[in-house]
């Protein structure tokens, strides 16, 4: 941003194709991880890790998987929820039914079970597009919604129809407290941030891993209506709102749809303007409403783009030509 690229020369196929190959964004990046996983844990309150932190992380590699079906391939989908209930179904059978599993394990069947979902709803829908493809995808939605509700074997025949579960446990580490939910969590995402960049697919498979995260250290107890269409919603206008195609996006939007109802609650009390629950909730909806129409007209790359365009104009400042 206030640095230059001046004199940093690649002379191999390897230094031109990594991620980072200006020598102070990598440099950056290792200050920012070491933020992230040594200050933030210590620094931060529960309040921080429960309200913001912890969705934010989950919700970012939820978009992050259905950014790489509608960013870089641009098929639309309306129903990715259902695949996160998929994830986070599977997870809690896998973890009842075969405890000797590995945490880590189930979440990469988790994942592959969510993806074999995706394949079933997906293979089908090849001759189709646009907006029928988004009604496909709303189908699986609503099928997934009927399945969980309907079919007791999934909660283990639980009368009221919800789940629960027991907190993580992972080599004798017992993932309990909010600073270690937060530490694991952010393991996972950079993990799969960096698999994402390197390899622009497997959709289902990120919001099946995403699902069972959200359950297991999120939510700790679910029923279906978790997984509604509310939340395929969110996940569709986080990356609308962060930017289409980009993996950076993901995470602005991500960011975005966690704080915005926080802001809307806290910001009439800093002011001292009384502002009803139901009031805020409506705000919520006419702010990211507008936004999407802003950014589908005047931006369609999002908050990712004005990102790449501020830091442009700063590579520039103070001399423009």
């Amino acid at each position: 941003m206030l640095y230059r690229e001046n004199g940093q020369f690649k002379s191999t196929y390897r230094a031109d194709q990594q991620m980072l190959p200006i020598l102070q964004d990598r440099i950056l990046m290792l200050a920012l991880l070491a933020f992230a996983f040594v200050v933030v844990p210590f620094a931060a309150s529960n309040y921080l890790f429960l309200s913001i932190l912890i969705p934010f992380l989950i919700l970012a590699l939820a978009a992050i998987g259905l950014n790489l079906l509608v960013g870089y391939c641009g098929q639309i989908s309306i129903g990715h929820a259902a695949f996160m209930a998929v994830g986070a179904y599977a997870a809690y059978n896998l973890v009842l039914r075969l405890p000797v599993l590995n945490f880590l394990v189930v979440l990469v069947l988790a994942g592959f079970i969510a993806a074999a979902v995706g394949m079933v709803f997906g293979i089908p829908s090849l001759r189709i597009k646009g907006l029928y493809l988004a009604v496909a995808t709303l189908a699986a939605q609503f099928f997934m919604d009927w399945l969980f509700a309907r079919v007791k074997w999934f909660t283990d025949y639980s009368h009221s129809g919800s789940v629960s579960t027991a907190p993580v446990e992972l080599l004798g580490w017992r993932i309990d407290s909010p600073p270690e939910k937060y530490v694991f969590l952010l393991a996972v995402l950079v993990v799969f941030t960096l698999l994402a960049k390197n390899l622009a697919r497997v959709s289902s498979f990120y919001c099946g891993v995403a699902g069972a995260l959200w359950g297991f250290i999120q939510l700790g107890a679910w029923e279906p209506l978790a997984f509604n269409l509310t939340l395929s919603l969110n996940l569709l206008f986080m990356i609308i709102i962060g930017g289409m195609g980009s993996i950076l996006g993901s995470y602005f939007g991500a960011a975005f749809i966690v704080t915005l109802p926080i802001l809307l609650n806290q910001l009439p009390q800093w002011l001292g303007v009384p502002l009803s629950t139901a009031m805020a909730s409506n705000l919520e909806f006419m702010i990211f409403g507008a936004l999407i129409i802003f950014f589908l007209i005047v931006e369609p790359h999002g908050l990712a783009r004005l990102w790449a365009i501020g830091k442009e104009k700063l590579r520039l400042w103070p001399f423009p030509h």
